[in-house]
């Protein structure tokens, strides 16, 4: 089907798509729609993909390390800051996907910590730490909230983390015991 076009009044020429979309997409009879599951179906294209959502996460873990090596570097400015937030929180919002659930938490407590810490008084220590935990949790795959180990780090974690903000930040409405 091809494009329909028209001249405006100021001479501009508008182009306006096809509309037709059916040709783009299989149409299915009506007893393949009867028998369509579609979660079923959702559920079968996510095994597919799958196997490749360790290289996903070790990807997103390579991006957070890279972040946090030019803030340790370079020196920790705003827009560092920024990028490492940002992948902070692709990890917070990929992971659990990826079968990562454990690691999800770091990533979102370290995007809590920046959240609510200054960037003048973030402790690269302990981001640092968040990091570390992301790498070392990725490479160990240790996936599975039955990990004691990574259990075990990621409440440690999560203590100091809002001890840290309870006392750099007791006015922060968000912040633990405000």
């Amino acid at each position: 089907m091809a494009s329909d076009s028209s001249k405006s009044k100021d001479g501009a020429e508008i182009v306006k798509p096809p509309r037709d979309l059916r040709s783009k997409v299989r149409v299915m009879s009506d007893r393949e729609a009867a028998r369509f599951d579609p979660v079923k179906s959702a559920e079968a294209a996510l095994e597919r993909l799958s196997n490749d959502f360790d290289g996903w996460m070790a990807s997103e873990a390579d991006t957070l390390a890279t972040a946090w090596t030019e803030i340790r570097d370079q020196g920790l400015t705003e827009e560092r800051c920024a990028t490492l937030f940002r992948a902070a929180h692709d990890i917070k919002g990929q992971a659990s996907t990826f079968g990562y659930p454990l690691v999800g938490s770091v990533a979102g407590n370290l995007c809590h910590l920046i959240e609510h810490v200054p960037r003048e008084d973030l402790p690269l220590k302990l981001v640092e730490q968040h990091v570390d935990a992301v790498r070392a949790m990725v490479a160990e795959t240790a996936q599975q909230e039955d990990n004691a180990t990574a259990r075990a780090l990621v409440d440690r974690l999560v203590d100091v983390t809002e001890d840290f903000i309870a006392r750099t930040a007791p006015g922060d409405p968000q912040a633990p015991d405000a």
